[in-house]
């Protein structure tokens, strides 16, 4: 879908409707052939996508008010807005295979869309298109955990990379016999205690001390940067460690 707007209407067509739909807005000008380069790029991007994002086209020339108003100092100018908020950019002409990464980002694929919906049949789904999800697969790995299948939430968790969720849970599947108090403590909301109690096992588990740091690494990511829990656990963790 691609539309004109101006700045009588860019708070309606571009602002509000970019909190439902995605809204990539082209600064261009007549005179400006870069900006007729790349026109034709960005509208067929917004085509494939049938309805999913929308391109609003924006003369600076005619809206200079606007222009100044996102600093425009070059164009073509594309920014893209979700939820009345830019949210990605780029400046001058782009090769086809970039602007279409660029529309990608704003569009969630299946597999994201998947994975969001959270019930097993969707997040296995999710899992046969992007087997390395690991928004997928840490969820999918807790449903079949919470029924005794050890075994098959370690082969969900196997192809994920570079999640500390994920390996953290992948741990606790091999650290639960040896401490089921301290998972015990974390699945009863006892965070702090269930901590302390992998973090003080450290110090004697010697071919273990890799999964307990994993366990514990996991449990902080879950938690947030910004928790004082996960600051406090964290610095006890490199205390434990080194």
């Amino acid at each position: 879908m691609v539309i004109d707007v101006t700045e009588a209407t860019f708070e309606a067509e571009v602002l509000e409707r970019s909190k439902t739909t995605p809204v990539v807005v082209d600064f261009w000008a007549e005179w400006c052939g870069p900006c007729r380069q790349l026109g034709p790029v960005l509208e067929r991007e917004a085509a494939k996508r049938n309805g999913d994002v929308v391109l609003a086209k924006l003369d600076t020339d005619a809206n200079q008010n606007l222009a100044r108003a996102f600093q425009i100092q070059g164009i073509p100018a594309v920014k893209a807005f979700k939820d009345g908020h830019v949210v990605d950019e780029f400046v001058g002409v782009q090769p086809a295979p970039a602007v279409e990464r660029f529309f990608d980002k704003l569009v969630p694929s299946e597999a994201e869309t998947l994975a969001a919906a959270g019930d097993e049949a969707s997040l296995r789904r999710a899992l046969e298109l992007e087997p390395g999800r690991a928004d997928a697969a840490v969820p999918l790995a807790k449903l079949l955990l919470e029924r005794g299948e050890r075994d098959d939430a370690l082969a969900v968790l196997e192809p994920v990379r570079e999640s500390f969720q994920a390996e953290g849970l992948a741990a606790r599947i091999r650290l639960e016999e040896a401490h089921p108090e301290a998972f015990a403590a974390l699945d009863a909301g006892e965070t702090e205690r269930g901590l302390q109690l992998l973090i003080d096992a450290i110090a004697s588990a010697d071919g273990a001390k890799d999964d307990l740091r994993r366990a514990v690494v996991g449990v902080l990511d879950e938690l947030g940067v910004e928790s004082p829990v996960a600051r406090e656990y964290r610095s006890k963790l490199a205390r434990a460690l080194y």
